[in-house]
C-alpha cells in the first residue's frame, strides 16, 4: 500500500502544476478533493513547526514572531533507503535538488514572498516540497498558517476572518484529516486548533489530537487528563510531543539527537512513562502513515469513481469547445464554411418558426402596417377647405366642365403619396428584425463562439447583404404605391358614375351645385373609397414584396458574397478568421491537461491496486 501514498502524492503534485489544490477557487472539476490529506492546523506558538520537524528529522521551516507561514506547505516525505542521502525538492524549481536544509528554509521564505509580498499577507495558492530521507515515513502534510487572533502591523484587520477561512477550507472536506496542534501548558477548552476541528468534525473520526510541549508545564501538574482522554475524548488517542526547547535552537542541536532525548524523556518521565510506547514524534509521524495508508485503501473506489466522473465532464466538455484548429488552409476553409452553415440553419429556424423571432415579422404585415395606414392623415387631405382649394387649383382659368377629372387625380396622387410612409416603415421594421435574428443566431452557433474574428465577420457580410436587400424592398414597395398613383382603376370611378346617373334619374328634382359644398364633399367621398380600396390592395401586397425582396432572399442567398470572398481568402485571411477567445484556448488547455492527468492517474491506480 505504501506505493498507494506515493501515487497520491504524485497526483498530488501534478493536480497543483494545473492550479488544482485545497483552498482554491478552481474553474474546472477538483481532483484533489476526492484525494486523502492530513492539515496541520493550530494556532500561533503552539509548537506546529517544531512537530513538523521533528517528524521530518530536519531543521527546516522559516520561525520568527508573527504569522510565519502565509501559505500552505505541502509536504511530501519519501522514504528512502538506509544510507542514502537526504534531499528535498520544490515542485516550482524543475528538477533541483537541495541538501542543504537552510537553504530550504530560504527558498521557502523567497517563493513566499514572491506571491504575497514582504508585506504579511497570506495566499491559498501552496508551496509544494517533497523530502526524500531514510529518516521519515511515507507521508503527505498540509502545513497551513497558525490561527491568530490579532491582526499585527501591515496586516489588513480582515486577517484573522482570513486565515480561519482557508484553514476551514482545508479541514472541512470529508477527505481531510486533521492534526490538531495545542500546548499543553494551556487550557485545552482555549485551542484554536480543537475549536475549529470540533466545529468541522464534531464526532472526531478525522482528528488527531496532539500535545506539545509538555516539558514546559508547571511542577507537579501534567496532561494525563487530556492524554488519557478524561477531559477531551477524541475516536483515537492524544499524542505527545516533546519539541526541542529554544536552547537547542539556537544551537543547531541535530534532530536526531532531539528525537533521542523525545523518546528518553517519555521513557524516564514518572507521569508518561506508562504511555511512552505511544509517544512522541516517531509514533505520532508512524500512526498517521498507517491510518493515511488504510484511508486511501478505503477511498480508492470513490476516487476512481470521481476520476470517472470527471473524465466524461471534460471529454463532453471539449466536445463543445471543438477540437483544435488545423493550420492547413483547405482544412480551415472547410472548418470555416461548416460553421456558416451551422449559423444558416439556425437562421432559418429563427424565421420558419423552429425558434422564436420570425413571428414579429407577421406582426409588422398583420398589425403595425394596417395601423399605421388607419393614422394617416387623409381626413386633413381630404377636408372640404383641402378638397375645394387643389380642384379649384386644378381648373386653372377655365373651370371643369362636367367631373373635376384633374381634380381627382391630384387629390388621389396626394393621398397615396402618404402611403410611402408606411410603405418605408415596413421595409425598416423588417430589415431591423432581420438584423437582430442574425445577431440571435450567431450568438446560438456553439461552434462560433470559439471565433470572436469569425462571428464579427459574418454580422458585417450579413447586414451588408440585408442592407441590399433592404435597398431593392424599398424600391419595390414605393413602386407599388406609385404605380396606383400612376393609373387608376378606372372602373371604380365608371361605377361612381353609372351610380350618380341612376341616383339623378330616380331624384330627377336633386341637382347638386358643381361649386357648392355638397359637390365637393361628395369629390372627398369618392376619393376616400378610392383610396381605402388602394388601401386593401397595399395591405397585401407590400407584405409580399417585402418577404420576396427580403425575407425569402436572406433565406436563399444570405452568406453568398460572403462564400465568393472567402473561397478566394489567402491562408493568411482564414487564420485570422479563425483567431480564437483567447479566454477559450486557455480553457481547453486547462481541460486537455487536467483529461491528461485524469486518465493518467486512473491507469496508474488501477495498476497500483493490480500490484497490491
Amino acid at each position: 500500500m505504501e506505493s498507494l501514498i506515493v501515487l497520491v502524492n504524485e497526483i498530488q503534485r501534478a493536480c497543483t502544476a494545473l492550479g488544482d489544490y485545497g483552498g482554491g477557487n478552481n474553474a474546472l472539476t477538483s481532483l484533489w478533493e476526492a484525494l486523502p490529506t492530513v492539515a496541520v492546523v493550530g494556532g500561533q506558538s503552539s509548537g506546529k513547526s517544531s512537530v513538523l520537524e521533528s517528524i521530518v528529522g530536519r531543521d527546516f521551516l522559516p520561525r520568527g514572531s508573527g504569522i510565519v507561514t502565509r501559505r500552505p506547505l505541502v509536504l511530501q516525505l519519501h522514504k528512502t533507503d538506509n544510507g542514502t542521502e537526504e534531499y528535498a525538492e520544490f515542485l516550482h524549481l524543475t528538477n533541483k535538488k537541495i541538501t542543504n536544509f537552510a537553504l530550504v528554509r530560504k527558498e521557502i521564505e523567497d517563493e513566499t514572498d514572491r506571491i504575497t509580498g514582504k508585506s504579511k499577507q497570506i495566499s491559498p495558492v501552496p508551496i509544494h516540497l517533497s523530502i526524500f530521507s531514510p529518516n521519515v515515513v511515507n507521508l503527505t502534510l498540509i502545513d497551513l498558517p497558525g490561527l491568530t487572533k490579532v491582526a499585527v502591523d501591515g496586516q489588513p484587520e480582515s486577517i484573522v476572518e482570513d486565515i480561519e477561512s482557508m484553514v476551514r477550507s482545508y479541514v472541512a472536506k470529508p477527505t481531510c484529516l486533521i492534526l490538531a496542534i495545542s500546548p499543553a501548558n494551556q487550557d485545552i477548552a482555549t485551542s484554536d486548533a480543537m475549536k475549529l476541528a470540533k466545529e468541522v468534525d464534531p464526532t472526531g473520526e478525522r482528528t488527531f489530537g496532539v500535545l506539545t510541549k509538555l516539558d514546559l508545564m508547571d511542577k507537579g501538574t501534567n496532561a494525563l487528563n487530556v492524554i488519557e482522554g478524561r477531559s477531551y475524548r477524541l475516536q483515537y488517542p492524544w499524542v505527545g510531543i516533546v519539541n526541542r526547547s529554544q536552547e537547542d535552537i539556537n544551537k543547531n542541536v541535530d534532530m536526531m539527537v532531539a528525537r533521542r532525548q523525545e523518546r528518553q524523556y517519555f521513557e524516564t518521565s514518572p507521569d508518561y512513562g506508562h504511555l511512552a510506547a505511544r509517544m512522541g514524534s516517531e509514533f505520532l509521524a508512524k500512526l498517521l502513515s498507517k491510518l493515511l495508508e488504510s484511508v486511501i485503501r478505503s477511498r480508492i473506489p470513490s476516487i476512481l469513481s470521481s476520476i470517472n466522473k470527471n473524465i466524461e465532464e471534460i471529454e463532453r466538455e471539449l466536445d463543445q469547445l471543438g477540437r483544435p484548429v488545423a493550420i492547413d488552409v483547405g482544412a480551415q476553409l472547410y472548418t470555416i464554411l461548416g460553421m456558416c452553415r451551422a449559423f444558416e440553419k439556425i437562421f432559418k429556424e429563427h424565421l420558419d418558426g423552429g425558434r422564436p423571432g420570425g413571428a414579429r415579422i407577421y406582426g409588422i404585415f398583420d398589425y403595425n402596417l394596417p395601423g399605421a395606414i388607419k393614422q394617416l392623415p387623409l381626413d386633413r387631405h381630404l377636408s372640404l377647405q383641402s378638397v375645394k382649394r387643389i380642384v379649384s387649383e386644378s381648373d386653372g382659368y377655365q373651370p371643369h366642365l362636367i367631373a373635376p377629372e384633374l381634380g381627382y387625380r391630384r387629390l388621389i396622387e396626394g393621398s397615396l403619396d402618404h402611403f410611402r410612409g408606411p410603405a418605408e416603415a415596413s421595409v425598416n421594421s423588417v430589415h431591423f428584425i432581420l438584423k437582430e435574428l442574425v445577431r440571435k443566431a450567431i450568438a446560438e452557433t456553439e461552434e462560433l463562439k470559439r471565433f470572436p474574428s469569425l462571428q464579427i465577420e459574418l454580422v458585417a457580410a450579413a447586414n451588408s447583404t440585408l442592407e441590399k436587400f433592404r435597398e431593392e424592398s424599398m424600391k419595390s414597395v414605393l413602386r407599388l404605391v406609385d404605380m396606383e398613383s400612376s393609373y387608376l382603376t378606372v372602373d371604380f370611378f365608371r361605377k361612381l358614375h353609372v351610380e350618380n346617373q341612376a341616383a339623378s334619374i330616380s331624384s330627377p328634382t336633386t341637382t347638386i351645385n358643381q361649386y357648392g359644398e355638397g359637390h365637393f364633399r361628395k369629390i372627398a367621398s369618392n376619393v376616400a373609397a378610392y383610396i381605402k380600396m388602394v388601401a386593401k390592395t397595399l395591405v397585401n401586397t407590400i407584405p409580399k414584396a417585402v418577404v420576396h425582396c427580403q425575407v425569402r432572399q436572406a433565406k436563399l442567398s444570405l452568406l453568398n458574397y460572403f462564400y465568393a470572398q472567402i473561397s478566394q481568402s489567402p491562408g493568411k485571411r482564414l487564420g485570422q478568421l479563425l483567431d480564437e477567445n483567447p479566454a477559450l484556448m486557455e480553457r481547453r488547455m486547462q481541460c486537455a491537461k487536467r483529461l491528461e492527468l485524469y486518465k493518467k492517474a486512473k491507469d496508474e491506480i488501477d495498476a497500483a491496486v493490480w500490484v497490491r
